[in-house]
């Protein structure tokens, strides 16, 4: 099956694919290059990603663990330069609180719905991530969520 435009990438996808966690992190690694090679197009990541890609890089073990510089440099070279970095628009924020209320979503779980959300109001077709129950609600709106394995292996020729 082809990949379709805009793919929206997840926070787990940047980490693993930017920094070096052992054979744990090959497919996030190969995604990572198939967007600097211009395999795929129109890639969109979340506001909160690049902040949340800062917070856990600055804060890994200390054999992982990046440097604040470090951390914003990857962010500029690796992730501004090649992502349309998106946001959730303002117009749809309370609504967003609303919903997660209503739905019963409390604790740590606002943070991927509000990822979740942004990449539906960018109209992502496609979600890479390495926590895909995180992202099952977007499934109800014709959005798919692959993991880094399975996005590879769609983009691999014959696939």
């Amino acid at each position: 099956m082809a990949v379709v435009a805009p793919v929206f990438f997840d926070t787990t996808v940047l980490l693993a694919g930017l920094i070096d966690m052992g054979p744990a992190s090959a497919a996030a690694q190969a995604t990572m290059a198939a967007i600097a090679d211009g395999k795929v197009r129109h890639p969109l990541t979340a506001w909160h990603c690049c902040l949340e890609f800062y917070s856990v890089a600055t804060r890994l073990p200390p054999e992982l663990q990046l440097t604040a510089a470090d951390a914003v440099r990857l962010l500029e070279e690796e992730i501004v330069a090649r992502f349309a970095v998106v946001d959730l628009p303002a117009k749809e924020r309370v609504r967003f609180l609303r919903d997660a209320a209503s739905d019963g979503v409390s604790g740590g779980r606002v943070y991927d719905l509000h990822i979740a959300e942004t990449a539906r109001a960018h109209r992502a077709k496609l979600v890479v991530t390495d926590n895909r129950r995180h992202f099952s609600s977007l499934l109800r709106y014709d959005i798919r969520v692959l993991s880094t394995a399975e996005f590879i292996a769609e983009l691999r020729p014959g696939a």
